[in-house]
């Protein structure tokens, strides 16, 4: 439970630091005096959003901080979970800078917003003005009967489930929409496909065409050219003259009748045989070459022709070479392939969706035999508190009705249908509840999770609204009764006297001008200060002594 408070430069809070006691509390105070201004505080421990406007001007920044016992409240676990030190002692705090930069702390460990905010909703709940408009929500509704239910693994296993059908339902929208895509595709990859497994592209042949083209087209002159070679080589020129491979011979017969008597020439004889060796194999080749080209138009043609329809092909598919045609008829081929494979994904997906639906749906069979079963809970443990709250006609029940689709908690819809008058038929809460009837079913609710939950601490603002007089003090002893073997905190901010009485410890909350500024503060108050508030609530600004003797009527009351 909450047992210390501290909230420094918050809107009128310049320094609040206060002790709280256990059990059931009251906090009263004029209109506008600033409780509004420590709920919201307490709002920034239970993680909510920080607004730079609430910080005092001036100041730097502004600091929440509360300190918990949580000894007997089995919450190690979650401080294991992540990562946080357990002690008998908690302590929450959360910074909010001038700039807009906001911290949270457990235990003076920094934490994410979503770590601070999953311990504050173990240790406090605060109900506001408006949260009587829960009751329109059916959500809520079905969770205060899957609290009474006490199905929380089930419903766990029930929410994994439906997160895994929502899941694989998106993949499967995904892949029915490629499938389409590529399927209206089909066609045209298959005519391409066709088209180039027709031509048979292979790679570097683009290169070798437009060589063979090149020769084809030069065939007369090249064979004019390398028969000149091989005249030059081996035959005579034009005058009649030797070959040059006649005449090398006869120099290479010169040189070696020279050598016998000078040695030195030696090196130059090796030489020109080599010379004469090389020559003839140059010939020889030259030769060849010449009788392999030959001028043949109908070669020539067809040459070009495949040359031209490369080029086509490569300019229709905006590729430079025969390699890249080849890689796209494989890319093409990758693509037809994967239509087969992601029809068979598409299967895996609807069977695994249709597993995971019988699952659910056994899961959400349970989940309503427990729940039609709490919600018997409910209407008798609800009908019960308002028959202690002054509504003896009162008929409360919980509607649970089962839906045809999976929903993300279940196979259920929860309505709270309400009558406050005999022979009334009960209809939906929000349609037909008055506001001080609303506040009475909302209390008996928060009495009934509360417990439950075994929440340290519940923060009642307000709810006691559209209620006066003897239900009043009943709604009191309902607050009382909240507080339980004393492991429970209420605190009620309240502007009625009848709950103001019942509250065990009675803290005030004022205002007070200082040189430069009016500011909120908080106190609790004596035995005395006590019947003079009480009797300030009873008569107003002016106090009676029959408003005194009243206030101290209601104490002993």
């Amino acid at each position: 439970m909450l047992n210390h408070l501290t909230i420094n430069n918050y809107v009128l809070i310049r320094s609040l630091d206060i002790d709280l006691r256990p059990g059931f509390s009251v906090v009263t105070g004029e209109t506008g005096a600033g409780k509004s201004i420590i709920l919201g505080a307490l709002g920034l421990l239970m993680g909510n959003r920080a607004d730079t406007a609430s910080i005092m001007p001036g100041a730097a920044k502004c600091i929440v901080e509360g300190i918990f016992d949580v000894e007997d409240y089995d919450m190690r676990q979650l401080f294991d979970s992540n990562g946080l030190d357990f002690g008998p002692e908690c302590i929450l705090r959360r910074e909010v800078t001038a700039s807009g930069k906001s911290r949270a702390f457990v235990n003076d460990s920094p934490v994410s917003l979503s770590v601070l905010r999953a311990v504050a909703l173990r240790l406090l709940d605060i109900h506001s003005q408006h949260s009587n408009l829960l009751l329109e929500n059916s959500a809520f509704q079905l969770s205060i009967v899957d609290m009474l239910a006490e199905h929380s693994d089930l419903l766990r296993k029930y929410k994994e489930t439906y997160a895994r059908i929502v899941e694989d339902r998106r993949r499967l929208k995904e892949l029915e929409e490629s499938l389409r895509q590529r399927q209206s595709d089909e066609d045209y990859l298959r005519f391409q496909l066709d088209q180039l497994e027709e031509f048979k592209p292979v790679p570097g042949e683009d290169e070798e065409l437009q060589a063979l083209q090149t020769t084809l087209s030069h065939a007369e002159d090249i064979q004019v050219a390398l028969s000149t070679a091989d005249g030059l080589l081996n035959g005579s020129d034009s005058e009649g003259g030797a070959g040059v491979l006649e005449a090398l011979r006869r120099t290479l017969q010169t040189v070696q009748q020279v050598a016998k008597v000078m040695p030195k020439v030696d090196d130059y004889t090796a030489r020109l045989e080599s010379a004469c060796i090389e020559l003839k194999d140059i010939a020889g080749d030259l030769s060849s070459l010449a009788e392999e080209v030959e001028y043949n138009p109908e070669r020539l043609r067809q040459v070009t022709a495949r040359l031209d329809g490369l080029f086509a092909l490569e300019q229709k598919h905006r590729v430079s070479s025969a390699e890249e045609l080849v890689a796209l008829a494989d890319s093409i081929r990758v693509k037809l392939d994967s239509l087969a494979s992601s029809e068979d994904d598409i299967q895996v997906l609807r069977e695994q969706i249709e597993a995971n639906t019988m699952q659910a749906k056994a899961l959400a069979e349970k989940l309503s035999v427990g729940r039609k079963k709490a919600a018997k809970q409910v209407e008798k443990r609800v009908a019960a508190m308002l028959e202690a709250m002054e509504m003896p006609a009162a008929r409360f029940s919980s509607d649970v009705t089962k839906t045809d689709e999976l929903l993300p908690l279940g196979m259920n819809n929860v309505t709270f249908l309400f009558s406050a008058n005999k022979n009334m038929t009960p209809r939906p809460l929000a349609d037909v509840a008055s506001g001080g009837e609303m506040s009475r079913v909302m209390l008996a609710l928060k009495a009934l999770t509360s417990r439950q939950a075994h929440l340290p601490t519940i923060v009642l603002d307000e709810i006691d609204t559209g209620v006066s007089g003897k239900v009043a003090s009943s709604m009191a002893r309902i607050m009382q009764e909240m507080t339980g073997d004393g492991k429970q905190q209420v605190l009620a901010i309240t502007h009625l006297p009848q709950i103001a009485a019942k509250g065990e410890t009675h803290y005030l909350v004022y205002k007070e001008d200082d040189a430069d500024r009016t500011l909120t503060h908080i106190r609790q108050l004596t035995d005395e200060e006590r019947i003079v508030e009480l009797a300030h609530m009873l008569s107003g600004s002016t106090v009676t002594d029959a408003a005194m003797e009243n206030a101290r009527q209601l104490l002993k009351g």
